[in-house]
């Protein structure tokens, strides 16, 4: 049986690299960036079946939910789904300083 979490890498590595990077992403990025409707489910099993340490937001009255990585990951040393074990090569390659990684400061 084949396993759909795995069959299109680009949503779930577009958003494994923007988390890594230190982005703020919302379901509209995703929809603008990717033309994706699952975010949620990609950050719900990044949480739960990975164990990734992403904090969700929803500021004021909005219905919109704000997704980063905690402050201080180590983005290295995240357990990567299959689809996005590029995306570590890429982040070692570029020598990320994921001591000082800062989830959140660099939107768009």
């Amino acid at each position: 049986m084949i396993d759909p979490w795995y069959s299109n890498p680009t949503q779930i590595a577009w958003t494994c690299r923007a988390l890594a990077t230190g982005r703020t992403l919302t379901h509209r990025d995703e929809i603008a960036e990717r033309r994706g409707w699952r975010l949620g489910a990609i950050i719900h099993t990044l949480k739960t079946r990975y164990g990734w340490p992403i904090e969700v937001e929803r500021p004021g009255r909005a219905r919109v939910a704000f997704y980063r990585l905690a402050e201080g990951c180590d983005v290295l040393a995240l357990h990567y789904p299959r689809s996005a074990a590029s995306v570590r090569a890429e982040l070692k390659a570029k020598g990320r300083d994921v001591r000082n990684h800062r989830a959140g400061g660099t939107d768009g």
